[in-house]
């Protein structure tokens, strides 16, 4: 008699060890490697091993102190790619993941059953958290999260760009909340990462006339390179430089991607009568605004925050089929040199975006910038 041969079933996770080597968050302007207790999955979980931890903008007002969100001793980043290193028993039942697959992660962690996450407005949940603030980050050799966060990549996906996942998700986000249409017209301060993503969803989605405000003469060039119009107002305010650029009409859509009070009060000033102002930068919280201008011209103020799941979902299908992405400004060096990237990005250096790797201790930067 014949007996069927049982394939063995594949495990669901490979030996982590006790401990890993993490970038912690110690003080303002301090952060060192340290040894951590590696994170062990739960029940519905994923522990992914580390391949590349970029560096968001939003954390670097964290690293000097300023941010009401990110206290030591804390873990950054929120930024990842790598691949599945143990799942928990009832992920891995599930089977829809595997150990060794290459991923993505939604860093974003909402209840799920919320009212605003039954409306699919999930980075509106009262109990959100994210990693690399309120949970651990992933600037480490391993980082937990939830099953249902994790995104498989598609086949032969570079794992370094696949890190950038998160940021585009926040441009389709942004883009969408402008509501912004091919004949419209919209204006860009700040390109770092975020803004050129917006820059880039802007012309994936038709919109031609897109100008952009960039004091760093390396990122302008980046988004010069993307088809779009820098301006330099000079001596004469930014609002002057958008009347001249756009025939004295004014933009239909602004981005603040930086989140100063200067940079906000230019975005508002540079619309059109009926225009929309939307508001990405988080680096200050109050800034004044001419607001009597805003109701007789009918200006819409919106802000847009993170992302949904769909919204990540998109960007890594955008990803994948290059409608966006980053060729060149993106700096790769070793999750020990982290503390040395975030001085550097703080004084002004020109990545575009910087990705860290943990594990690869002796490894040199490398860039394409």
């Amino acid at each position: 008699m014949m007996t069927e041969k049982v394939e063995p079933s594949p495990p669901d996770h490979v030996h982590l060890g006790d401990s890993m080597q993490a970038l912690v968050y110690e003080a303002p302007r301090t952060m060192n490697m340290q040894t951590l207790d590696t994170p062990k999955p739960g029940p519905h979980d994923a522990v992914i091993a580390v391949e590349y931890s970029g560096i968001c903008g939003s954390e670097l007002s964290g690293f000097v102190g300023e941010s009401s969100i990110r206290q030591a001793p804390l873990v950054f980043g929120h930024e990842v790619s790598g691949t599945i290193a143990a799942l928990g028993n009832e992920a891995a039942a599930m089977g829809d993941l595997r150990v060794g697959q290459a991923v993505t992660a939604n860093p974003l962690v909402s209840c799920g059953h919320c009212d605003y996450c039954i409306r699919g407005r999930f980075q509106l949940c009262p109990n959100r958290l994210l990693l690399g603030a309120s949970l651990p980050g992933s600037n480490a050799e391993f980082v937990g999260v939830p099953a249902r966060s994790v995104l498989v990549l598609p086949e032969n996906m570079d794992l370094a760009r696949a890190a950038t996942v998160e940021p585009i998700a926040f441009a389709l986000h942004a883009v969408e909340v402008s509501s912004v249409t091919p004949s419209m017209s919209a204006l860009v301060i700040g390109a770092g990462a975020i803004g050129l993503f917006i820059l880039q969803v802007l012309a994936a989605s038709g919109v031609e006339n897109r100008f952009v405000v960039e004091r760093n003469r390396d990122r302008r060039a980046l988004a010069e390179a993307m088809g779009c119009v820098a301006l330099e107002p000079g001596d004469s305010s930014l609002a002057d430089a958008v009347q001249g650029a756009t025939r004295g009409s004014g933009v239909d859509v602004a981005f603040d991607a930086v989140g100063s009070p200067v940079t906000r009060r230019d975005c508002l000033l540079a619309l059109r009568p009926g225009g929309t102002l939307v508001l990405v930068g988080l680096h200050s919280d109050e800034t004044s605004l001419p607001l009597n201008l805003a109701v007789r011209n009918e200006l819409t103020i919106a802000g847009a925050f993170a992302y949904s799941p769909a919204h990540f979902r998109q960007g890594l299908q955008w990803l994948a089929e290059g409608r966006v992405g980053l060729r060149d400004g993106v700096v790769i060096d070793a999750l020990q040199n982290g503390q040395s990237w975030f001085e550097r990005l703080v004084s002004g250096d020109p990545a575009a975006k910087v990705l860290l790797r943990p594990g690869k201790l002796h490894s040199a930067a490398s860039s394409n910038r």
